[in-house]
């Protein structure tokens, strides 16, 4: 596959992304190179990484537990302590091989650490490949809400490996399908189109599509890298879906959702909305509905959580002067941008997602 151009740097895939980041170990020489992990990926992953590559390297491996609970400013803590024991300086490279979480707040740990350092990401997830490759975001959470504290800072490179997807369970692998599924709603059709056909998901029928939605990604983030306009699209779904997502994971009787289980939701009921608010076809929104529940099953949310998922969405990141910004869609491929939207109308929604 052709590397594809981000800002200021490449995305890399397969073999010749191995051969890239060698060659970029060789004309960087990084006094220190470290890897950061969780238990998962230093199981799975780092053993099948470094069989890749020609020689072997002194790499330093800095290993954290893995979940979106540890996705905050306290583990960031001991990445800065733990850099600064190893003897990291400001010539150190730090690799991110893991999924978003690792990603994320790696990226955002190198950034900050002596006011930055450089760093590549090598994602293992299907959701980090075709969601955190690209776009320079980084950041953590600030308890239950997501991604709170963060920058923009872009890696050296991101080397894509769709082979790190057979170490997914079925249930990670379906996380990552959501956001594959928003490039297809708001950016190109065909993608839809073509996930209509999964009777299920597996990495052979998953791969193709991650070139699609990276190359999908880099056209929008290329053109709005801050998030003025169109990059906003990239947010439908994730206003509701940020909610719940959060209220699920402090609620002690409720199964913490994934990402992509809970942006999936947040899609269903924001075409229902984007029906109420423009007329987006109602048998169209019934025709996703099915097809998500098909995939992801449904998730079981009672009457009694509207309101306080609701009163989480002040929260969300797109809000300007205390107004809650939605992306709605007018039709497949056609986004209304800052939306708003009342109460009850969003009690509509949640209504229509749970009958």
């Amino acid at each position: 596959m052709t590397s594809i151009l981000s800002n200021n740097y490449f995305v890399h895939f397969s073999n010749s992304g191995y051969l890239k980041f060698e060659e970029f170990l060789e004309d960087f020489k990084p006094s220190k190179c470290f890897i950061l992990v969780d238990e998962n990926t230093r199981n799975y992953c780092y053993d099948n990484f470094v069989t890749k590559l020609s020689k072997q390297y002194p790499f330093e491996i800095i290993e954290i537990p893995s979940g979106e609970s540890f996705k905050n400013l306290e583990t960031c803590n001991f990445l800065w302590k733990k850099l600064t024991d190893l003897g990291a300086d400001r010539k150190s490279l730090l690799v991110n091989l893991g999924g978003g979480v690792i990603t994320d707040m790696g990226g955002f740990t190198a950034s900050t650490f002596k006011r930055g350092i450089p760093f590549i990401n090598i994602p293992t997830t299907l959701l980090s490949m075709v969601d955190a490759s690209v776009g320079g975001k980084t950041g953590v959470d600030l308890g239950v809400l997501k991604n709170q504290i963060g920058l923009f800072s872009n890696p050296e490179m991101v080397l894509i490996d769709s082979n790190y997807l057979e170490t997914l369970s079925p249930r990670e692998l379906l996380s990552g399908l959501a956001e594959i599924i928003k490039y297809g709603l708001t950016y190109d059709i065909q993608l839809w189109n073509e996930i209509k056909t999964f009777k299920s998901l597996t990495v052979s029928n998953i791969t193709p599509l991650i070139y699609i939605s990276i190359a999908i990604k880099n056209e929008v983030v290329s053109e709005d890298p801050k998030e003025n306009g169109l990059r906003k699209i990239l947010n439908f779904g994730h206003t509701l879906g940020h909610a719940i997502e959060s209220y699920f994971l402090e609620s002690k009787d409720k199964v913490t959702l994934t990402h992509g289980e809970a942006i999936a939701v947040g899609m269903v009921m924001e075409l229902y909305l984007s029906h109420i608010k423009f007329n987006f076809p109602l048998n169209l929104v019934e025709e996703v509905k099915n097809k998500i529940q098909d995939l992801f099953g449904k998730v079981e949310i009672s009457s009694t959580d509207f309101n306080a998922i609701i009163d989480l969405l002040i929260h969300d990141k797109k809000n300007i002067n205390g107004n809650v910004n939605f992306v709605l869609l007018n039709s497949f491929e056609n986004c209304e941008l800052n939306c708003t939207v009342e109460n009850s109308f969003l009690i509509d929604a949640f209504n229509y997602y749970i009958i």
